[in-house]
């Protein structure tokens, strides 16, 4: 149900909530995606490094975020959280490089942390910022606004150190710069209509809510085996955006970081296309149909990867990244509606937040088989990247028993 007064958003709510966008985004590709795994290959660090620093703020977040998000359901603010901890990831984010590599680490870590559990807060202020009749609109522009917001993350960053020639601690202030430039509207635009406080529940009642919500997924058809699937593929992706593609790039492809950079913005230009004709597909065919055709494309490209590290073939490079790039767009944009068709409408708000809960999970194994992979068994990064191949190809398999579950689901809700 949608905030007393959320039916009437100024125009600048809504401009400065998608503008939010750009700034998370630009912490999630020019800062994790890219500019300091490039950092953590020029100190010479080791791939776990960056490993343990994700999986752990993962595990944080998994147990945060839900608490933050019923604390800000109870008071009925949710900016002033948003505030504080984008405030606490864009200083931590204006820190990395400086002092001991230790601090660095510890730097992102609070920097990812204060990121994704704001994420949580972020997402509940759509109903303040859209009318129901705008909802899907908004939200898409702030999913394109997005995009626009990595190109900008990566403008910096080559401009900093290509044209400029500064340091990585001067690119990533720069960075948080750019963060703070797109978010603070956010903070000072978006006016929360009044709600009756209620009382803050704890932390262990938060956890009695999820245990409570994963019961009750397991008595929806098709339910568990979406979410082992999406665990499973969407611990392969996040593993690979979250920094591990460009250690890859650098370490076994040969690309220099400017190189880099450029095939990561043939991969998010790809991801725009790709996300449009995902949303085609899925009114055609279905979105069961267009997600396991996506899981296809990411097995080709990572196969191709291990490829192209194998035999140093730098150039097929050229192809993954805008492959992987349509095939990422194309995967957010149909599994969210896989998810839609099987939960029960009166359920539904319950089962994404186990479809978020799956996706913060997924943080934090992938990272782990990495380092396992190569810094434990001492392995070429060619079988890191395979391994995350069969967790796609694994999500591939799991997914092929939920036709059935969708076909039903579509007929119960419609009856």
């Amino acid at each position: 149900m949608d905030a007393p007064g959320a039916a009437s958003p100024t125009r600048r709510a809504t401009w400065s909530w998608i503008g939010y966008d750009l700034a998370n985004t630009i912490f999630a590709l020019g800062v994790i995606g890219l500019y300091f795994p490039a950092w953590l290959t020029s100190r010479g660090l080791p791939d776990s490094s960056l490993s343990v620093v994700e999986a752990t703020a993962g595990i944080i977040v998994v147990f945060l975020a839900p608490w933050v998000g019923a604390r800000t359901d109870a008071s009925g603010r949710r900016v002033p959280a948003l505030a504080v901890t984008t405030i606490v990831a864009i200083a931590a984010t204006s820190v990395l490089g400086r002092g001991p590599e230790w601090l660095s680490l510890v730097s992102l870590g609070v920097a990812l942390v204060a990121f994704n559990t704001g994420s949580v807060v972020y997402d509940a202020l759509l109903p303040v910022v859209s009318t129901p009749a705008s909802r899907g609109r908004v939200s898409g522009l702030g999913v394109g606004v997005g995009y626009v917001g990595s190109f900008i993350g990566l403008a910096i960053g080559t401009v900093a150190l290509e044209v400029l020639g500064l340091s990585y601690p001067a690119t990533f202030t720069l960075l948080a710069a750019g963060v703070a430039v797109f978010a603070w509207p956010a903070f000072v635009f978006i006016t929360e209509p009044a709600r009756p406080r209620r009382p803050a529940p704890g932390s262990a009642e938060v956890l009695v809510r999820l245990l409570r919500s994963w019961r009750r997924a397991t008595t929806i058809p098709g339910m568990v085996r979406f979410l082992v699937g999406r665990f499973l593929y969407t611990d392969a992706i996040n593993t690979l955006i979250g920094g591990f593609l460009a250690i890859y790039a650098i370490q076994e492809l040969g690309l220099e970081p400017a190189e880099t950079t450029v095939l990561l913005a043939a991969a998010i230009a790809a991801a725009i296309p790709g996300s449009f004709v995902a949303g085609w597909a899925v009114g055609r065919f279905g979105a069961l149909r267009v997600l396991r055709a996506t899981l296809v494309a990411w097995i080709i490209a990572l196969a191709a990867g291990v490829a192209a590290g194998t035999d140093g073939v730098s150039a097929l490079a050229w192809v993954i990244g805008p492959l992987g790039g349509a095939a990422l767009g194309a995967t957010w944009t149909s599994d969210r509606v896989v998810m839609t068709d099987i939960s029960p409408p009166e359920h539904l708000g319950e089962m994404y937040g186990l479809y978020a809960t799956v996706g913060r999970f997924a943080t934090i194994l992938g990272p782990l088989v990495w380092a396992f992979v190569v810094d434990v068994l001492g392995l070429p990064r060619t079988v890191a990247l395979g391994t995350l191949g069969v967790f796609v190809a694994t999500g591939f398999v799991v997914l092929g028993g939920l036709r059935r579950s969708v076909t039903d689901a579509g007929r119960r809700w419609r009856e």
